[in-house]
C-alpha cells in the first residue's frame, strides 16, 4: 500500500514538472535578448526566471514568451471591407496560430493615410509585426515574421476564433452607392433658351376642374 500511494505521488510530481515549465530572458555581452529553457551561461546580464503553464488553455495562464512579444512586437493585420479571400485567409493563419492581433480596415482617408505610413502602400491584407511589414498573404512569410519576433510556433497555442469586424459606421458598399445626377443639358452658346408653360425649369401647372 505504502509502495502505491509513493508511486502515485511520483507520477503527480512528473505531470506537474510537465504542465510547468522554466524560462529564462537574459541579456548577452552584445545586448542581445535571448529568451530560454536552459539556464543561460554565467556571463549572462539581467537574468529574469518566468514559469508558465503549458497544458490546457483552459487555465487562462498566458506563456512568458507570448506576453513579452505581444509587449515587444504588437501584431496588426490591415484589411479592408471590400477585401475577401485574401484578407480572410491572412486572419485564419493568425487564428491557427493562436497569435493575438489587432485588425484595421481600411476604407477612407484617414486609414489609408495610416496604411500607406506604415507600409509605404494601399495594399491589403497587410501585416505588421512590430515594426516588420509584410504585403499581401504568403503563409510561409508570415510564419517567418512571427518567428523572428519570437512568437510560439504553429501548434503551441490553441487556434483563436477572431471573426472579421463589423462594418465600420458610415462606409456603404460600392454595388449600394447612389450614382452622381446628371445635371440638365445646358442650351450652347447663342442658342435662345426655351420660354413658356412646358420649357425646362417653367413651375408646374395647376389643373383646373371644370
Amino acid at each position: 500500500m505504502m509502495r502505491a500511494r509513493i508511486t502515485g505521488m511520483i507520477i503527480l510530481l512528473a505531470a506537474g514538472a510537465a504542465a510547468a515549465q522554466q524560462i529564462y530572458r537574459w541579456t548577452d555581452e552584445k545586448g542581445r535578448v535571448h529568451i530560454t529553457d536552459t539556464p543561460p551561461p554565467p556571463s549572462a546580464k539581467s537574468v529574469q526566471k518566468k514559469q508558465y503553464q503549458s497544458g490546457p488553455a483552459e487555465s487562462g495562464a498566458t506563456p512568458y514568451e507570448l506576453a513579452l512579444a505581444m509587449k515587444d512586437y504588437p501584431v496588426t493585420l490591415y484589411t479592408s471591407p471590400v477585401c475577401k479571400e485574401p484578407c480572410a485567409e491572412a486572419r485564419a493563419a493568425l487564428n491557427r496560430r493562436g497569435v493575438p492581433f489587432k485588425e484595421v480596415q481600411v476604407w477612407e482617408e484617414t486609414s489609408n493615410e495610416e496604411l500607406k505610413r506604415v507600409s509605404g502602400a494601399n495594399q491589403v491584407p497587410t501585416l505588421l509585426v512590430g515594426r516588420s511589414v509584410h504585403k499581401g498573404f504568403d503563409q510561409s512569410a508570415y510564419d517567418a515574421l512571427l518567428d523572428s519576433a519570437r512568437y510560439p510556433r504553429a501548434g503551441i497555442l490553441p487556434a483563436r476564433s477572431q471573426a472579421a469586424p463589423a462594418l465600420p459606421e458610415g462606409y456603404i458598399p460600392p454595388g449600394e452607392r447612389e450614382a452622381p445626377k446628371a445635371e440638365p443639358a445646358k442650351p450652347a452658346a447663342g442658342e435662345p433658351r426655351p420660354t413658356g408653360p412646358y420649357a425646362p425649369g417653367a413651375p408646374p401647372q395647376r389643373s383646373q376642374q371644370r
